[in-house]
């Protein structure tokens, strides 16, 4: 088993509901899983006029190879009617390999770890709740994110199926 790191993201329709129908998918496939906070942050790229995005990170434990770990995240994207229509679009969801332990990969279709994920506080803040080794402390600054006030990213809240029954 090797840790994969996920990255979801949602910011049309019922947002809320569709990253928890895809961590409930991803717990029936995987078993176990870690899912941090939800946070909403405002959309990085792409057009104008978009929605927030919601935004959690999931850590689980993967057997499969690195494309098989892509196509399932392609999966629960189509399971939640997902349409690539430009990109950084808005997006029923969205989910990315963010990290594979071990693995180091610059096919065009997949890129580990994800050449953006540290520049990009959305990722950050949530997936320093669940996998902080892989977190620099300094990233708020290095980020301009504040520290005291109001910050850019929120937490809202946590999944209801990121709750083990």
């Amino acid at each position: 088993m090797t840790r994969g790191i996920l990255g979801l993201g949602s910011n049309l329709g019922d947002r809320w509901s569709t990253l928890d129908r895809a961590v409930m998918t991803l717990r029936s496939v995987v078993g176990e899983l870690v899912v941090s906070s939800v946070y909403e942050s405002a959309p990085v790229g792409g057009p104008e006029g978009q929605g927030p995005y919601l935004n959690c990170v999931v850590v689980i434990d993967w057997q499969g190879s690195p494309l098989d770990l892509l196509a399932l995240c392609h999966r629960l994207e189509r399971d939640a009617n997902r349409v690539r229509r430009e990109r950084w679009g808005a997006r029923t969801l969205d989910v990315d390999v963010l990290m594979i332990d071990g693995y180091t990969g610059t096919d065009p279709e997949l890129i580990v770890p994800h050449p953006r994920m540290f520049d990009r506080a959305f990722v950050l803040m949530p997936l320093e709740e669940v996998a902080p080794d892989l977190v620099d402390p300094g990233w708020r600054t290095r980020l301009g994110e504040p520290a005291t006030t109001e910050p850019a990213i929120r937490r809202v809240g946590a999944l209801l199926s990121a709750v083990s029954e």
